[in-house]
């Protein structure tokens, strides 16, 4: 079959795609930053990358006619609360309309468990999509499912973040809140099965895991795995504001994201039918196993995806491919070349293992307290680490930076930085050939915005002045 994946850079998309490939079908992957999307390894001529923005109907005009399904897998919920709404229905409506000019035969939509009446902001809007959809003149099968568990959903990665470092919790009466946790495989998998199934056109399904828990259970839950001592002090105080900063004070999520999340599960999020059993017999992984399953993947250095890796995780969500080309003109820039003669390609493994639990080789202090100034006015912080700790990929998150461009054969790699500053900040490494070998050139630009981007540069350029070349430096100690 031939499939349109909406959303193929995004956590689910990522997943999706691999395993849709393997099912032996040819993929027209849509994304707003082509390069972002992942193609696994000899699967590069089943894919076909377009350039698109479901909130551009005009860029939709690309999209081939001759597809036999389509995946949407989108929404906005990260982007500024007030206007996330909005933004989903439109995306929807140029979705259907682009949709019915093709033979598309079948939507797949996964979206949220609706267990109540008394739905929130988020929930609300996932209902207002799917009831757009449903528009379409090709049936709808839609997916609900609640909290997804696997090495790099937000709802793993709060969890965790939560219990590694918070031996005591004074938590909102939220986590008495009951749901039905799935396992990111099963939720693959159930996309992938009811893909051309009949009895799973114009349907709509509750996919949930085995085990009905609080929300405590499982924070509690993951503690017995890692071995933990925790202590669960709910409280009635704590609003869904005053919970989203909380949340942003200790996990990796962003403002827009907690205050979504939050308001979704101060209800319960639980199965309400089961008909997809029948269709498709299952067996779904229990939480522990869910559990195991991740924290596996991260130990072994094999997490596919993250919820981090999506544009609208950060403020850059708004900035399209162009925006984030590294300029040439109108800005200010340093560079430091320091020479080498080892193998480019084993300095350049040392560039692509930059940040998180390794550091940035020289002054992490100072790396540590820009990421911990950044989080107190608002920023992403340092908290967000990386995908993986070996490698990289356009669209990964490095800490406060994102990976524009990574080419491991011209050892060359722009990062674009994601932290609050008054202008645009890039950070780019390549190295060159010499005369008498190489040179690892690392060069920081910045665009400044008005006086005070300036001001801000050279505020900072006799720091900077130590830090890169002291950099450069540990990168290639131990290699001349």
């Amino acid at each position: 079959m031939r499939i349109l994946l909406t959303g193929a850079n995004g956590y689910i998309g990522t997943r999706l795609l691999a395993f849709l490939l393997k099912e032996g079908h040819e993929v027209v992957a849509l994304a707003r930053r082509p390069n972002s999307v992942r193609i696994p390894e000899g699967f590069e001529k089943q894919v076909t990358v377009l350039a698109a923005d479901l909130l551009d109907k005009k860029s939709l005009e690309i999209v081939p006619k001759d597809i036999d399904a389509a995946y949407y897998l989108v929404h906005s919920m990260a982007r500024k609360y007030d206007d996330f709404e909005h933004l989903d229905q439109k995306a929807a409506q140029y979705f259907v309309e682009m949709l019915n000019t093709t033979n598309c035969k079948q939507v797949i939509y996964l979206t949220g468990l609706i267990s109540g009446d008394s739905l929130s902001k988020h929930l609300r809007s996932r209902l207002e999509v799917e009831t757009i959809l449903k528009t379409a003149n090709c049936p709808l099968t839609s997916l609900r499912a609640g909290i997804i568990i696997g090495s790099g959903s937000a709802s793993f990665e709060i969890i965790r973040d939560l219990v590694e470092k918070l031996p005591i919790m004074v938590t909102p009466k939220w986590v008495l809140s009951r749901c039905q946790p799935i396992a990111v495989r099963d939720v693959i998998d159930y996309l992938i099965k009811v893909l051309g199934h009949k009895d799973c056109l114009g349907q709509t399904f509750d996919i949930g895991g085995p085990d009905v828990l609080t929300y405590e259970d499982m924070l509690l839950g993951y503690a017995r795995i890692r071995k933990l001592v925790r202590l669960i002090l709910p409280i009635p105080v704590l609003t869904p504001r005053l919970s989203s900063y909380w949340l942003i004070l200790i996990t990796s999520t962003n403002y827009f994201l907690a205050r979504s999340l939050i308001e979704s599960v101060k209800n319960d999020a639980i199965c309400t039918e089961n008909r997809i059993h029948s269709i498709i017999p299952k067996k779904c992984m229990n939480y522990q196993e869910g559990l195991k399953q991740a924290l596996d993947k991260i130990a072994a250095d094999q997490v596919l995806s993250t919820w981090k890796d999506s544009w609208t995780s950060s403020d850059l969500g708004e900035l399209t491919a162009h925006d984030v080309e590294v300029p040439k003109h109108g800005c200010l820039s340093m560079g430091v070349s320091t020479p080498f003669r080892a193998h480019p390609e084993e300095v350049f493994e040392r560039v692509q293992q930059l940040g998180d639990k390794k550091g940035w080789c020289y002054m992490n202090w100072a790396w540590r307290y820009r990421g911990f100034f950044d989080r107190a006015i608002g920023g992403v912080g340092m908290r967000k680490g990386r995908r993986s700790q070996k490698e990289l990929k356009p669209g990964d998150v490095v800490d406060f930076w994102r990976v524009l461009h990574v080419d491991k054969k011209k050892y060359r790699l722009v990062l674009l930085a994601e932290m609050k500053v008054p202008g645009d900040a890039w950070l780019e490494f390549k190295i060159e050939q010499t005369e008498k070998g190489y040179a690892l050139v690392q060069t920081a630009i910045f665009r400044p915005k008005g006086v005070l981007g300036r001001i801000y540069w050279y505020i900072f350029y006799p720091v900077h002045l130590i830090m890169f070349p002291g950099m450069s430096r540990k990168l290639i100690k131990g290699l001349t």
